[in-house]
C-alpha cells in the first residue's frame, strides 16, 4: 500500500519543528555560564523527582535492584541526587556542543590515570575509550577530539532534523563521525588500525543480534560484543573513562581506568562479563551520576522476569 503523501509531509514538518526547538534550547543552554547551567539542571532534576515520570520510575527500579543493601530512605536520597545529575547532563549539552576549545579545556580540572593513556600512546596503538553513561559522558568525545585524531560511531537521533546539528557540533574539533551500521564499524576499524582514538558507550543495549547476556550487578543484561571484536582485529588499547562532574560548578575530573585483558577474549561470555565489571568500576566513581533511568535490563532472557513490567 502506498504511503499517504500528506501524512508523510506532516511528519517531516513536525520533525523539523521539533528539531528546531531542540536546537534552540541547546543554544540557549550554551549562553549560560556553567554555574547557571547547573542551577537550571538542578531545578529540572527536582521536577523529575517530584512529578511522576518514566525517568523516576525506571531509576527507582534500577536502584532497588543494584543497591538492595540500602535503606528506603537512602535509596530515595540517591534517587533525588541521580535525577538532578541526569538533568544536568541534558543542560550541559549546550556547552559541550557549542563552546570553544579554550573554554572547554579549562573545565577539566584534573586527569586521574594519565599514565595509562601515556603508555597506550607511547606504544603506538589505537585507543578505545569505553565511556559509560556517567557524569558528562558527552564531554569525553569532545575533549579527546581536541587532543587526538578521533573517529566516533553515533546512533542517529529519533528526531532526524537535529542530526546535522549534532554531527557538526560533535565534529567541530576535527572528529570524524560514522553512523552505527556496517559501514560505520568498518570506518572505526580502519581508524584504530591507523592508531587513532575512538569512544564507545559500553553500557548501551546492542539489540538481539549485537551481543549476549552477561551479569551486570548480578542480573543478566544484554551486553555488546563489538568491543571484543574490535580488540581482536585491531589490537587497540582499551581504557575505561569517566568525566566526573564536580559540585558547585567547579568543573570536571577525567578518570582513566584500566581494562581487563579478558575484554579481548574470543569467548563472548568472558569478554562481556569483563566489560560489565569495568562499567561497574566506573559507576563506583560517582554512583549518583550514572544514568539509572536507562532500561539496562530490558528484554531479559527467557525465564527471567522483566523488572520494568512489575
Amino acid at each position: 500500500m502506498a504511503k499517504n503523501p500528506k501524512k508523510t509531509t506532516k511528519k517531516i514538518n513536525d520533525q523539523a519543528w521539533l528539531g528546531g526547538l531542540l536546537k534552540a534550547l541547546i543554544i540557549f543552554f550554551s549562553w549560560l555560564p556553567l554555574r547557571l547551567n547547573q542551577i537550571l539542571g538542578t531545578g529540572l532534576g527536582y521536577l523529575l523527582y517530584w512529578i511522576p515520570n518514566s525517568n523516576r520510575r525506571v531509576a527507582k527500579i534500577n536502584l532497588a535492584q543494584v543497591y538492595p543493601q540500602l535503606t528506603e530512605q537512602q535509596r530515595q536520597q540517591l534517587l533525588k541526587a541521580n535525577l538532578i545529575e541526569t538533568a544536568k547532563a541534558t543542560t550541559e549539552l549546550g556547552l559541550v556542543w557549542c563552546w570553544d576549545s579554550p573554554s572547554l579545556v579549562g573545565l577539566v580540572k584534573q586527569i586521574k590515570g594519565q599514565e595509562l593513556l601515556d603508555k597506550a600512546v607511547a606504544e603506538g596503538k589505537g585507543i578505545i575509550f569505553l565511556a559509560p553513561h556517567i557524569g558528562s559522558w558527552e564531554l569525553i568525545g569532545t575533549y579527546m577530539s581536541m587532543l587526538y585524531p578521533c573517529t566516533f560511531l553515533y546512533r542517529p537521533p529519533n528526531v532526524p532534523s537535529i542530526e546535522k546539528f549534532m554531527v557538526d557540533s560533535r565534529g567541530r574539533f576535527g572528529a570524524k563521525l560514522a553512523p552505527t551500521d556496517a559501514r560505520g564499524v568498518r570506518l572505526l576499524m580502519k581508524a584504530l588500525k591507523n592508531n587513532e582514538v575512538t569512544a564507545i558507550l559500553p553500557d548501551q543495549d546492542p539489540g538481539e543480534a549485537g551481543g549476549v547476556y552477561a551479569p551486570f550487578y548480578g542480573r543478566p543484561a544484554r551486553t555488546m560484543t563489538l568491543v571484543s571484536k574490535l580488540l581482536q582485529k585491531t589490537e587497540a588499547a582499551p581504557l575505561f573513562v569517566v568525566m566526573q562532574r564536580l559540585p558547585k560548578a567547579q568543573g570536571y575530573v577525567l578518570h582513566i581506568l584500566p581494562a581487563d585483558e579478558k575484554l579481548a577474549s574470543e569467548n563472548p561470555e568472558e569478554a562481556t562479563q569483563a566489560l560489565n565489571i569495568g562499567v561497574e568500576a566506573c559507576i563506583a566513581v560517582a554512583p549518583e551520576q550514572y544514568l539509572w533511568s536507562y532500561k539496562r535490563y530490558r528484554k531479559p532472557p527467557t525465564g527471567i522476569q522483566d523488572i520494568y513490567k512489575k
